[in-house]
């Protein structure tokens, strides 16, 4: 029987918080059972083993990252690409172990996991319409963007920055210079 009071929702929360307190690749069984004063086993009631709490932590990360970069873009419209990147570095500062979860492409057959991935998606393929990119050049767009900002937030994330300047300036023009490689993104051609 269950123990009362956990759900693999509740269990998935409890994920969230020690990969963010500890690090998503130091997340392990143990370390939420311990949380709960219950055995590692009991967890199995609840999740599939560290595959299913990565699986669930995957799943409220991407949706929590979808819901920051929707609610910025809306809030600064005008500024969209900023907001959106602003949103990204926020939510990859204030939760590495979480962020760290949303990093690998959700199996195609899991609907959940895809539908939060497709949300962001959305969101960012809604930034890029602004810039009049579709089809093909929105998604190397999308790709290029992101690795420019997980980048920027991984190497910040390790102390990676260290000549004394100030990081946000150097984000900003990072962003400032995505802003101005975008509004030339579709007149380029590329080599097939």
């Amino acid at each position: 029987m269950p123990r009362a009071g956990l759900t693999p929702e509740i269990v998935g929360a409890e994920a969230a918080r020690v990969a963010d307190e500890v690090g998503y690749d130091r997340l392990t069984l143990a370390a939420i059972a311990e949380r709960f004063g219950v055995a590692v086993p009991s967890l199995y009631k609840h999740v599939d083993g560290l595959e299913g709490v990565q699986r669930k932590l995957a799943v409220l990360a991407v949706g929590e990252l979808g819901d920051r970069l929707a609610a910025a873009i809306d809030a600064a419209p005008d500024d969209a690409l900023h907001a959106l990147a602003g949103a990204y570095r926020d939510y990859a500062r204030s939760h590495p172990g979480c962020y760290a979860a949303t990093l690998r492409a959700p199996n195609p057959d899991d609907e959940e996991h895809t539908a939060a991935s497709d949300r962001v998606l959305a969101t960012v393929l809604e930034v890029l319409s602004r810039y009049g990119l579709s089809g093909p050049d929105a998604i190397d767009a999308t790709r290029a963007l992101r690795a420019a900002m997980h980048g920027f937030v991984a190497l910040e994330a390790v102390g990676g920055f260290g000549i004394p300047q100030d990081v946000d300036r150097s984000f900003t023009r990072l962003i400032d210079a995505l802003d101005e490689a975008l509004r030339n993104w579709s007149s380029r051609q590329t080599e097939a």
